[in-house]
């Protein structure tokens, strides 16, 4: 049978039971068992067994779970509260302050815990309810949060960065320090846009009455909530930068950091800790069995010859070597709307990075678009988890069709940033080369 034959029943097959809402890991190991069998037959297996050996001995997996616990940790420790309130106090008093304020506390989180749902649920719990009380825009302040949310896995340490590291062999400590300058750039591009519509529109986001404002002392003794969040940061970023740490062991610092502030905080009790544990477990558990299932995937579309086949595919896209990175953009956005963003990895990379060695693009500046791309994959519709993570704080008045109004205009700002970062390479490379 063709390979071209092969593609569409593949694929079909994968498309027609994820809508039928069996899970993906399921979908993923038993269509790649399937079709294995009947393409190469029973010694096949051996070839999954062996990679999924190989995976297993990559002592980078180890930092999952451990940044993991440490966005647990934090997401208990109180950190977002006291965030919030430095926030209410510095920024309340401009038009759409709380919602800039918001994304700001979403990227710091974003940047201490390495995963997208903690910002998302923390600032739906705490931040969503005020600003709606004080006359804030539904959709703006629900799109804020679900940004703010995705930029966990673009600032570094991120855990879908590791997982990009441990598929293509990419330096780790070099993706991170390349996350920066996007971020960065995503960050202030979702503050303009804010400020400009609440500018235009002023109903979209009063600014607080002069008696919430709170005095000069009362913000400089707010400013303290950020040091802790700021050390954790520094530390962990800091020790891989230096070459003082690996990534993996620079979780563990976070982790201690984690701890640490749950201790300033007051928040530390064993109870926390046990439920913070078993939910990094269940994490993990997840992440594992998804890195599996998307592992025999790929290994069954390889074996039937899907390298070539997409090589010569891609001779047949207009525009040469930008046609072709536009053609990966598109097929990444397609397939973050419905698969979860470590299935779309697995799958996709070994496909795909021929392509960007043939192309001559550098693997650390695609990594960037590629974190990008599932970033926005985590807010979009129909099966963004931003979506359902948000709805699932979001007070009941909150409906999904808010929420997935909410995301169109910061979706739009994200492409533009992804093809400003496209443009000008150099926003994400700039920092590795200075560092490395």
């Amino acid at each position: 049978m063709s390979i071209e034959i092969l593609t569409v029943l593949f694929f079909g097959s994968l498309v027609v039971f994820l809508m039928l809402g069996v899970p993906v890991v399921f979908v993923l190991g038993g269509i790649s068992v399937i079709f294995l069998y009947f393409t190469w037959g029973p010694h096949a297996f051996y070839i999954v067994a062996s990679r999924m050996w190989t995976t297993m001995n990559n002592f980078t997996l180890i930092a999952i779970p451990l940044y993991i616990l440490m966005a647990m940790i934090l997401e208990r420790s109180g950190v977002a509260q006291r965030l919030y309130h430095m926030m209410h106090l510095w920024w309340g008093g401009i038009r759409g302050g709380l919602a800039i304020g918001t994304i700001f506390i979403c990227a710091i989180f974003g940047a201490m815990v390495g995963i997208s749902g903690a910002a998302v649920t923390a600032m739906g719990t705490i931040a969503l309810p005020a600003m709606l009380k004080r006359g804030y825009d539904k959709e703006l302040v629900l799109g804020a949060i679900n940004t703010g949310g995705g930029w966990g896995v673009l600032l570094p340490p991120s855990i879908l960065m590791v997982l990009y590291s441990l598929i293509t062999g990419v330096s780790v400590g070099q993706l991170f320090a390349a996350g920066v300058g996007p971020g960065i750039l995503l960050i202030i591009m979702a503050a303009i846009y804010i400020a400009v519509r609440c500018h235009l529109q002023p109903h979209l986001g009063p600014p607080l009455p002069p008696e919430e404002r709170g005095d000069w002392s009362e913000k400089l003794a707010a400013l303290r909530a950020v040091i802790l969040p700021i050390l954790i940061v520094f530390f962990v970023l800091g020790s891989i930068f230096a070459g003082l740490a690996t990534p993996t062991e620079a979780a563990a610092i976070g982790v201690f950091g984690a701890l640490m502030t749950s201790f300033v905080n007051r928040q530390f009790s064993w109870s926390m800790l046990g439920e913070a544990s078993l939910r990094t477990f269940r994490l993990t558990a997840m992440i594992m069995w998804i890195l599996f299932a998307a592992h025999a995937f790929s290994t069954a579309y390889t074996a039937m010859g899907a390298q070539s086949f997409i090589t010569e595919l891609m001779n047949y896209v207009p525009g040469g070597k930008w046609g072709a990175l536009i053609a990966i953009m598109v097929i990444l956005f397609l397939l973050a709307m419905v698969l979860d963003p470590v299935g779309i990895m697995l799958i996709t990379l070994p496909v795909f990075m021929p392509l960007v060695a043939m192309h001559g693009f550098d693997p650390i500046w695609f990594g960037i678009l590629f974190i990008i791309m599932m970033e926005i994959g985590y807010m979009t519709p129909p099966f963004g988890f931003n979506l359902f993570y948000l709805k699932g704080v979001a007070p009941p008045d909150v409906t999904m069709g808010d929420i997935y109004r909410s995301i169109v205009p910061y979706t739009i700002v994200e492409l533009v940033g992804l093809a400003i970062i496209i443009m000008f390479p150099a926003i994400a490379l700039w920092l590795p080369s200075m560092l490395f």
